[in-house]
């Protein structure tokens, strides 16, 4: 270790973050903040520091450090070995202890495992000590065989449909064997199905809800839906009851043909889904939540950020991410429902350039992560507006449509615009109360004709 006192003035002058701890003296949370390091990214504990960064000094004998990395060593599992040396800062010892991310983690200290965050240390739950686990190995919960439950639980139609599905995104080939593709993929382990195997492809799926509330205030809901189902078929249930509840506007280009523009960019809202079920954590007994307010959409998917990834990097488009679900993330990737790992967060911020209105937001809240979409500006007044507009638009077409084609039927005008009947019958009732138009000839054989007293 190449240290000398100008680097420890830096040290020093740094502050405490998260991979540097001032202690006055060697004790018990000295160790525990070197087992924080080793279970993150590494660390440097200054022993002879005060908190403000003045280098007090520390009472160092002959045998001192030979003794605290023996004490280390000894409440550490596994065994902590840290690189220890004194340096002589402003005529003050000062003892610089630093540790590298451990290569298979947890470490604990006395049976208490620590991670970093920010500058302090924080005491891992045991579903955090079980993750942390898993992501040394690269190893992955869904992955694992699902106790007492056989490939009978399967359903072969979902099986085909995956493998179709598979085989025409073009990113692998799948024999048409079910069995044979659940082995390829590793969707089978020692004979059973894996867990993910289960929500993806159960006949009866497992109790992991959507739940989809759609709200007038915080605490007035007018309408919610609970979707319990397998993975894929989950995420289309939930779109359809999103979409049914998000407002819409119409536009209309040079070709007579209606635009429909949604409140939210829909791909975003796709992306923000398929984000909570893929990556959510399957160990938590929560729900993925949907909230449609009037101005926002919030999705919460329970489960924290995964190995290591912040909400800072999810505002960036270099952040590296890793899978908490690897064979479900497989399973959409390979079906093109997600395009590469990681890349979610930066598809949904692309998209939103073309909703200057909109704002993302992220954020670890209770158990899990939160979403939102929120309009900066009145969407209900927006919406409205273009509606209006659209409508406006879509009537002076109508009537322009018929003033070139004299005698056109309601069929004809339908198909030819691409409007609904229903609609296209309120635009013709208006033109003819406007006194714009005026239907000829019998109720069957006749035809729309622009009022001659009316100009074009």
């Amino acid at each position: 270790m190449n240290v000398n006192p100008k680097t420890i003035e830096q040290l020093l002058s740094a502050g405490e973050s998260e991979t540097l701890e001032y202690k006055s003296s060697f004790d018990r949370e000295t160790i525990e903040s070197l087992v924080a390091f080793a279970n993150t990214t590494g660390g440097t504990v200054l022993v002879g520091v005060a908190d403000d960064g003045t280098a007090r000094g520390v009472t160092v004998g002959k045998e001192s450090l030979n003794d605290w990395l023996g004490q280390i060593k000894a409440s550490t599992s596994p065994s902590v070995i840290p690189e220890i040396m004194k340096i002589t800062v402003q005529g003050k010892a000062v003892v610089m202890i630093s540790v590298a991310e451990y290569p298979v983690k947890p470490v604990n200290t006395k049976g208490r495992y620590y991670k970093r965050i920010s500058s302090s240390n924080h005491q891992l739950a045991l579903s955090e000590i079980t993750e942390l686990y898993m992501q040394s190995l690269q190893l992955s919960w869904d992955a694992y065989p699902a106790p007492r439950q056989s490939l009978d639980l399967l359903s072969l139609d979902k099986l085909e449909v995956f493998i179709a599905e598979v085989n025409k995104g073009g990113r692998f080939s799948l024999d048409s064997s079910p069995l044979l593709a659940l082995e390829k993929l590793k969707f089978v382990a020692n004979g059973s199905p894996t867990w993910a195997s289960l929500l993806l492809f159960a006949q009866e799926p497992l109790r992991h809800h959507i739940h989809i509330g759609r709200f007038k205030t915080s605490d007035m809901i007018i309408d919610d839906r609970q979707i319990t189902d397998t993975l894929f078929e989950a995420v289309e249930q939930a779109m359809k009851c999103i979409i049914s509840h998000i407002p819409v506007s119409f536009e209309f280009d040079g070709n007579l043909k209606r635009k429909e523009r949604f409140a939210y960019p829909l791909p975003a809202v796709r992306e923000a889904l398929i984000n909570a079920v893929v990556h959510r954590d399957y160990t938590n007994p929560s729900d993925i939540q949907i909230k449609i307010f009037d101005d926002k959409i919030t999705v919460f998917s329970p489960g924290k950020l995964y190995g290591g990834l912040t909400v800072a990097d999810l505002y960036t488009d270099t952040y590296q991410s890793r899978t908490r679900n690897k064979l479900i993330a497989e399973a959409f990737y390979l079906t093109n429902n997600i395009e590469k790992y990681g890349s979610g967060f930066i598809r949904i911020r692309k998209e939103l350039v073309a909703y200057p209105s909109l704002s993302l937001r992220i954020e670890e809240i209770g158990d899990g992560v939160l979403l939102s979409l929120q309009h900066n500006e009145g969407v209900n007044e927006g919406v409205n507006e273009g509606v209006n507009e659209g409508v406006n638009e879509g009537v002076n077409r109508l009537y322009r449509c018929i003033t070139e084609k004299p005698g056109i039927r309601t069929p004809e005008l339908s198909g030819l615009l691409s409007i609904p009947p229903k609609t296209l019958e309120r635009w013709l009732k208006q033109l003819r109360q406007d006194g714009r138009i005026v239907f000829k000839g019998a109720p069957k054989t006749g035809g729309y004709h622009r009022q001659e007293s009316v100009e074009k």
